[in-house]
């Protein structure tokens, strides 16, 4: 058995990967991590996920339980997730990060830390929107600039960062087929007198609202017709299963910067 330690035990993810864990015949959880001042420090996991106790007690710092596991999973936040990427290196585990939100400072020292340690971050690990991912690339390769680009995404009311990192990465994905730096093509979100439209624009709209797991669509418009690529997720469990995937692929890995593409032998 693979000994898994997770961060972010007690949140909506943390939850279902922490059940799912309890399933699962390659996986132990052996170490939970949350916040220093959650409430849930000291309880055990198995209770606030409403299954039989499991004798896995959350802790609030990684460090106090790093060298139990042999792989960590976080689903934490930006900088939350940062120190345990490098609690992780200095102790030589493999991490993978589910957690979005980080600003471009945050990546490049992930980066860095991937050098010493195995790291899969991935903004999304279901297995249906990492496909999505390959379709709009080769869709944008073919269709390049004949096509007016568009990203629609939705999320619960409780989602603190927009756009999701899903929906970046389907922007980042679609400007670098058609030749562009997403910085140059990206427009977030429209108001007032804008002009018409340009012709390299990459439109990303966010919604918020209810209890929508996840929902994505691009939008491919040109003159007569549009070409609509929808994911829509009615279960965190997709996403959970995913990390459980990615968990049991980075454990014999060499050091290096990872993403699901990878782990699902997509690229």
């Amino acid at each position: 058995m693979i000994r898994a330690i997770l961060c972010g035990a007690a949140g909506k993810m943390g939850r279902r990967i922490a059940s799912l864990l309890s399933e699962d015949k390659e996986l132990n959880l052996v170490g939970a991590v949350e916040a220093k001042g959650s409430a849930h420090i000291g309880q055990d996991v198995g209770i606030i996920c409403s299954m039989q106790p499991n004798g896995v007690t959350i802790v609030d710092d990684l460090k106090k339980v790093i060298n139990d596991g042999e792989v960590v999973i976080d689903f934490s936040t930006p900088a939350a997730t940062l120190n345990h990427v490098r609690i992780a290196a200095d102790n030589k585990k493999p991490i993978v990060i589910g957690t979005t939100g980080f600003k471009p400072e945050q990546i490049n020292e992930i980066e860095k830390l991937s050098v010493i340690v195995p790291i899969v971050l991935a903004p999304n690990m279901s297995l249906g929107v990492n496909i999505l991912f390959k379709l709009v690339g080769e869709v944008a390769s073919i269709l390049k600039d004949d096509y007016d680009i568009e990203i629609v995404e939705m999320h619960h009311r409780h989602k603190v960062d927009a756009p999701s990192g899903t929906a970046l990465k389907l922007a980042e994905i679609i400007a670098d087929a058609i030749g562009e730096n997403l910085d140059d093509v990206a427009v977030y979100g429209r108001k007032g007198l804008m002009g018409a439209r340009k012709q390299k624009e990459i439109g990303i709209m966010s919604l918020r609202g209810g209890d929508v797991v996840g929902d994505h669509t691009v939008m491919f418009a040109g003159l007569g017709e549009r070409i609509e690529i929808t994911h829509k997720a009615s279960s965190r469990d997709t996403f959970a299963r995913g990390a459980l995937r990615a968990a049991k692929w980075v454990v014999d890995k060499l050091p290096g910067l990872y993403s699901m593409q990878d782990v699902l032998g997509l690229k």
